[in-house]
């Protein structure tokens, strides 16, 4: 089988969903590769490096379409809301597609990978388990995600994150807010206790004031108590909207104390709860920063503009843009090639396809098969009647 990278559509977009790394790996599994000349340039791979490891570089976009069994991409239609149409017009039945598809939000592009017969995986549906850490790519990029915010505030802030003592005085440290402590922020908390901020952190779910604390950083806590805060997924679930009017009457204080505030709470396929009202954001000190790692999804600023980064009152800065992982090209890459080539081992067995729907990841990431949507998940969320259950695991 032949699977095929093709050079990413999405404007700005400088990652790739394979390096050459991962090519031997792919190849003990009887996997050639095909590489769009100049897919890993932006990432820091030249085309000669996937050549040196196997691969063929191939100038012609859509013979990569023609050629490959298997499609792998980091930003696929849905995901890729810009160029995505054309790569989905290139589709062909039967060929297999990998990547984020933003599956929740993308119904229409769904049923049309369907009606074209694409097999196609989704990878921010990989479950949360042990067994599938290692293909976990919503992590991946969360964490990434998670280091650029605190870089971002801490070039905008005008303050040195740590403490210093000079000949001049001693600075005290900037104080950083974490709001939502998933991978991101956990990531975010670390990055700013290295830079030596002094660091505190919220999340509606108990459970994580120990990872909080474990990294050197204050769990706050507030006289308020979610309902069924975390899914089976271990994600925060959505709340009603007095329990989010109370959060936000108490963290109105917790907030005008710091510097910067880096908000991460995000409901998959939801629109982001509101954490920073513009009142809050009117409390701050002068110059403070927001970073908005939720802005995508509409922001857990009231203020986020989304993709822009704006000045309000008394100067304070509020960043709102999208795909931070894509401004770590080089190393973001590395992990999503990792996820990739870890799950390509799950589904492919000796150069042939191993579509086992009894594997719970296989299972979960499948979002259409044999001209259907086949996710159950997906299925409820659009409404779509139960499929018939099959005896025979679709080849």
């Amino acid at each position: 089988m032949i699977v095929g990278v093709p050079r990413e559509g999405f404007p700005g977009e400088r990652r790739v969903a394979l390096v050459p790394a991962a090519l031997a790996n792919l190849s003990k599994i009887g996997l050639e590769v095909i590489v769009e000349s100049g897919a890993g340039v932006e990432a820091g791979y030249p085309d000669a490096d996937y050549a040196a490891k196997g691969a063929k570089i191939v100038s012609d976009r859509a013979e990569i379409f023609r050629s490959a069994d298997i499609i792998v991409q980091v930003l696929s239609p849905g995901a890729n809301d810009k160029t995505g149409d054309a790569d989905l017009a290139q589709f062909r039945r039967d060929q297999i597609v990998i990547g984020f598809f933003r599956p929740m939000n993308s119904v229409d592009v769904l049923k049309n990978l369907a009606d074209r017969g694409v097999t196609s995986f989704s990878v921010e549906l990989i479950p949360r388990t042990t067994r599938a850490q290692s293909m976990d790519a919503l992590s991946s990029m969360a964490t990434v995600a998670g280091y650029k915010a605190v870089l971002i505030a801490a070039d905008i802030v005008p303050k040195f994150f740590p403490m210093l003592t000079t000949a001049a005085g001693t600075i005290t440290p900037a104080r950083v807010l974490i709001l939502g402590v998933g991978v991101a922020g956990l990531q975010a908390i670390a990055t700013a206790r290295r830079l030596g901020a002094v660091v505190s952190a919220y999340d509606l779910r108990p459970v994580v004031k120990e990872q909080v604390q474990s990294l050197g950083a204050r769990f706050v806590e507030l006289p308020i108590e979610a309902q069924n805060a975390q899914d089976a997924r271990g994600y925060a679930t959505a709340q009603d909207e007095s329990f989010y009017k109370r959060q936000r009457e108490l963290l109105g204080k917790v907030i005008a104390e710091n510097d910067v505030v880096i908000t991460t709470a995000v409901i998959p396929g939801k629109k982001a709860p509101i954490l920073v009202t513009k009142e809050m954001v009117a409390g701050m000190a002068p110059r403070s920063v927001i970073i908005d790692l939720a802005a995508e999804r509409g922001g857990n600023c009231e203020l986020t503009q989304p993709g822009e980064k704006i000045t309000v009152d008394k100067d304070i800065a509020i960043v709102g843009w999208f795909n931070l992982a894509s401004t770590v090209p080089y190393h973001a890459s590395q992990m999503y090639a990792r996820n990739l080539s870890t799950f390509l081992a799950l589904l492919v067995k000796d150069g042939k396809l191993n579509l086992n729907l009894k594997d719970d990841i296989l299972r979960d990431t499948l979002v259409t098969h044999g001209g259907e949507i086949v996710n159950a998940r997906l299925r409820e969320l659009f409404q779509l009647p139960a499929l018939a259950a099959k005896e025979e695991t679709p080849k």
